[in-house]
């Protein structure tokens, strides 16, 4: 079994900053692709960032030069770090692990998600 456990969520302003950050538990053997992904309501889940085993990363262009996602591969840890937030980015925010857990362990797993609301 393998979880994903997504914080930092919370209220920030417009133009604000905030991190999230998501730990990987239990069988991982190793993690190939660590991504975030977003939906607002009424909306459907889309792709904010991904980052690659290897440190390569891509971005929706909606966040490009704005949100920077980064691992941790010894602690199985993904970030995102937004910056200069904008009100129609307030929705919840998943992250998304590509996990080696071997037999019956291995598969794409998702965090519960946080909520992030940008307003004032």
């Amino acid at each position: 079994q393998v979880q994903l456990v997504e914080s930092g969520g919370g209220l920030v302003q417009p133009g604000g900053s905030l991190g999230l950050s998501c730990a990987a538990s239990g069988r991982i053997f190793s993690i190939n692709t660590m991504g975030w992904y977003r939906q607002a309501p009424g909306k459907q889940r889309e792709l904010v960032a991904v980052i690659f085993s290897g440190g390569s990363t891509n971005y929706a262009d909606s966040v490009k030069g704005r949100f920077t996602i980064s691992r941790d591969n010894a602690k199985n840890t993904v970030y995102l770090q937004m910056n200069s937030l904008k009100p129609e980015e307030t929705a919840v925010y998943y992250c998304n692990a590509d996990v080696d857990g071997g037999v019956n362990y291995s598969g794409s797993y998702w965090g519960q998600g946080t909520q992030v609301t940008v307003s004032s």
